[in-house]
């Protein structure tokens, strides 16, 4: 596996306004970019911290991933993922029983979970537009 960036990083929000207003005014952020994404039952949130992108997810459906994060630890910190060039390749190196179904992602990208380590999240992201 070659992990070749830092692809994005996930909070978890409840309200996805209030939380992209305070990362643009307090941080200078440039707007972010929403998009609904059913498949996780929520409403997403990208904007560009250099080649990183700052995702915010704002659960609509209680039953998903991310609503049930959002229930049982509650705001923040939800999830890192990197970016591969190939994601397919880059599975095949980890254990089989750690690794998630390749699935669609926002916009183009391909999102493998591989597990929780040390608290959260982890994933591979292939990314068309790079």
């Amino acid at each position: 596996m070659s992990v070749s960036r830092l692809h994005h990083i996930n909070f978890v929000v409840r309200d996805l306004e209030a939380a992209t207003r305070r990362f643009e005014q307090e941080l200078g952020l440039p707007p972010f970019e929403t998009v609904d994404h059913a498949v996780r039952g929520s409403r997403i949130a990208r904007s560009r911290v250099g080649e990183t992108y700052l995702v915010l997810v704002c659960p609509y459906d209680a039953e998903s991933v991310p609503g049930q994060y959002l229930s049982e630890h509650g705001e923040g910190f939800f999830l890192l993922s990197f970016g591969v060039d190939d994601l397919d390749a880059s599975l095949a190196r980890i254990a089989e029983g750690d690794r998630g179904a390749i699935r669609q992602g926002i916009l183009d990208w391909r999102i493998a979970d591989i597990g929780t380590w040390f608290g959260a999240g982890v994933q591979l992201t292939e990314d068309a537009r790079q």
